[in-house]
């Protein structure tokens, strides 16, 4: 399926199931009720790791998120051929949680071509991910 037939998800639909079941769970330990509180608590604690998680997700090419832009989707098999190993290494590090001056240092401590670096973070724009949440949350 190619970026411009994927189907597209929206964050914020997803979040705000993400967000009941936490609300759920969570009542449910409690034993009452949390309601809107267990919402905003789920939206405070995971709303930007939810996002970054979609985010390469998109560029993975494994679910089209259409608060992303449609070029960059699948962008992953692209980097990969025009960047070879070290994207792929860039990734799994940006899966485990490292922000791009991580990447940066990282890439330092190991002599790395800078510029092919910062090629790759720039394509993948993990930043882009900072989607502010619902105001209503």
């Amino acid at each position: 399926m190619s970026a411009s037939t994927a189907m597209s998800a929206s964050l914020f639909d997803t979040a705000r199931r993400e967000a009941e079941t936490h609300k759920w769970i969570e009542s449910q330990k409690h034993g009452c009720d949390l309601g809107d509180h267990a919402i905003r608590e789920w939206y405070r604690t995971y709303w930007l790791l939810y996002c970054r998680h979609r985010r390469l997700e998109h560029i993975r090419g494994e679910t089209r998120w259409m608060e992303f832009e449609t070029e960059t989707f699948g962008v992953r098999y692209t980097l990969i051929m025009t960047h070879g190993l070290l994207a792929d290494r860039i990734l799994d590090r940006l899966d485990l949680g490292y922000e791009n001056l991580d990447v940066i240092a990282w890439s330092q401590e190991w002599d790395l071509p800078m510029l092919r670096v910062l090629d790759i973070l720039e394509a993948i724009d993990v930043n882009r991910a900072r989607i502010d949440h619902p105001a209503a949350m």
